[in-house]
């Protein structure tokens, strides 16, 4: 027997006077014309719950906390070992990238849950700060991607971590961001400096790191400017800005990199997601891993994807 439509689930807990209204203008809200899509996925039940806690043992973490240099602030790395894995064990390295309102360690405590489920035991996840910055370099000199490449990889390799070639994951802005970096880092305008001092942060010159996967759940990719502007006016500092980080505008560059691309059926970036994967799969010739699937854009579609997006990066970076 089937169960209630989502019609029914709103309307019969409803007088007649607003199930009359609700019927009327269902059809706009779940089309997407009204701003209600969202809120209507949440009140029936259409965004799904988090999965049951994994068992096994998790990842051991790591926090370190220093200056950046080229975020002009202070910013913290949390990097997830796998269990009964030592830092400098020649782990590979996955860069985990937050969305926006979180930090490194708001990440780290989803990833924790999501290696445990996946069993990771070949890399470790390294989550770092990138505050609102949607991952790119701004008007006031805020660079996250320099803040990665020539800090955050150089104290990794110094500890032990395989650097010369990473995966990438990240989820919202973290997911938009993690497409832009593996877009820059695949056209090979970035030198990867190896740290020869984890602690007093000096650096020479390495060769271009590589990108073996990535990860991109529920990416926050806007179709415009005026987009962007409309949902967070701190996106992107200028149309200019916003043209020079279109992530379809560099997809090309993505042609031989393994990427995974997941995004929910109620997530108000799914149109976005589905174009992208859709001239993804022009630029390959083969289908994007990931899909569109059942869930919204929370906690919850997070935590049940970001397990097989780690599997994925895997299968690819071993």
């Amino acid at each position: 027997m089937s169960g209630p439509s989502r019609r029914s689930v709103l309307v019969g807990g409803l007088g007649l006077a607003a199930a009359a209204v609700v019927a009327a203008g269902y059809e706009l809200v779940q089309d997407g014309a009204l701003p209600g899509k969202y809120a209507l996925a949440r009140l029936d039940g259409a965004c799904g719950s988090a999965p049951p806690a994994p068992t096994g043992r998790p990842p051991t973490q790591h926090v370190v906390t220093f200056e950046s240099a080229y975020r002009h602030r202070r910013v913290q790395i949390v990097t997830l070992v796998p269990p009964e894995a030592a830092a400098g064990s020649d782990l590979g390295v996955v860069i985990g990238l937050h969305g926006a309102g979180s930090t490194a360690a708001g990440l780290a405590s989803q990833v924790v849950i999501a290696m445990t489920a996946a069993k990771i035991a070949s890399f470790a996840v390294v989550c770092v700060d990138g505050g609102g910055t949607y991952w790119h370099r701004r008007a006031d000199g805020d660079d996250p991607i320099g803040m990665i490449l020539h800090e955050v990889l150089p104290r990794a390799a110094a500890a032990g971590l395989a650097t010369s070639q990473i995966g990438v994951v990240g989820e919202s802005m973290g997911g938009y961001g993690a497409l832009l970096l593996a877009e820059r880092i695949a056209e090979g305008g970035t030198t990867l400096p190896v740290a020869t001092s984890a602690a007093a942060g000096r650096v020479t010159s390495g060769a271009n790191p590589t990108v073996a996967a990535v990860a991109a759940l529920s990416p926050a990719i806007f179709a415009t400017f005026s987009d962007a502007y409309s949902v967070d006016r701190e996106a992107f500092d200028s149309q200019a800005d916003f043209a020079r980080n279109d992530v379809f505008a560099e997809i090309s560059s993505l042609r031989h990199v393994p990427t995974w691309i997941a995004c929910g059926t109620d997530d108000p970036f799914q149109p976005e997601a589905a174009s992208f994967r859709a001239r993804l799969a022009e630029v390959t010739g083969r289908p994007v891993p990931g899909g569109i699937t059942g869930g919204c854009h929370d906690d919850a579609f997070w935590l049940r994807t970001m397990p097989t997006a780690l599997r994925f990066i895997d299968e690819h970076l071993r």
